[in-house]
């Protein structure tokens, strides 16, 4: 294991602890999601070794040869988070343990008819665009509550909650509205009668913001693994 990569897991541990209490949030109330997408399954094993399960990734093949790879590892908590395609939704049913990027009700469909009848029910959230960014992937907020309703029907998967991806280049205040716009909509969710405990926001750059906004998970790569080289997959 590289010491290197060691501590920077526990000091975006640290991170999330710190939030926490600024927050006035329960020790633990959040968890971490290792975003390895670009990154070799070495990356993981290292990440693994020093006691991190959860881990994201952005595109099925990576997902797919990265679950074949580290079978081995049989505790790995597998979380698809990038944009999915119709035609690719057999692969993440069957090795995801979460979908984050609902964003329509037809992937969600497939991805209740894929999975495999003796694995659990797939966890999901459903994507939201709260940034109003054109080239964004999520629902627009007026969708969310319909179709976190019709999702939330749908057999073989159990909806946890909501995602977003906010305009990185906003400012904090933008920011904290944005995720405060997610947090609404749960709640509106809930006082519907849904059950959701997931609110899926937050990244290397802006987690305390994210946390004191109501975050549950946060998302992390760059922090832990380095800078990317999108050139590799």
């Amino acid at each position: 294991m590289t010491m290197s990569l060691s501590s920077a897991l526990e000091q975006v541990n640290q991170r999330i602890r710190l939030a926490e209490q600024a927050s006035n949030r329960p020790a633990g109330s959040v968890r971490l999601l290792a975003v390895s997408k670009t990154f070799p399954a070495d990356a993981i094993r290292d990440a693994h070794a020093a006691g991190q399960r959860a881990f994201g990734e952005n595109y099925v093949q990576e997902l797919e040869s990265k679950c074949a790879e580290l079978a081995a590892l049989t505790d790995i908590e597998w979380h698809f988070i990038g944009p999915l395609q119709s035609n690719k939704t057999r692969v993440v049913a069957e090795l995801a343990h979460w979908v984050h990027s609902v964003d329509r009700l037809k992937i969600a469909e497939r991805l209740s008819a894929q999975r495999p009848a003796q694995l659990p029910a797939l966890n999901v959230c459903v994507q939201v665009n709260v940034s109003g960014e054109q080239s964004k992937s999520g629902c627009e907020p007026g969708q969310a509550i319909a179709l976190a309703q019709a999702v939330a029907k749908l057999p073989q998967l159990t909806l946890r909650g909501l995602m977003c991806i906010p305009d990185p280049h906003a400012d904090p205040a933008t920011l904290a509205g944005q995720f405060s716009r997610l947090a609404a909509l749960r709640e509106q969710l809930r006082a519907d009668g849904l059950v959701l405990d997931t609110l899926s926001m937050g990244m290397s750059s802006d987690l305390e913001t994210a946390i004191g906004a109501g975050s549950t998970l946060v998302r992390v790569g760059t922090a832990i693994f380095g800078a990317r080289d999108y050139g590799v997959r």
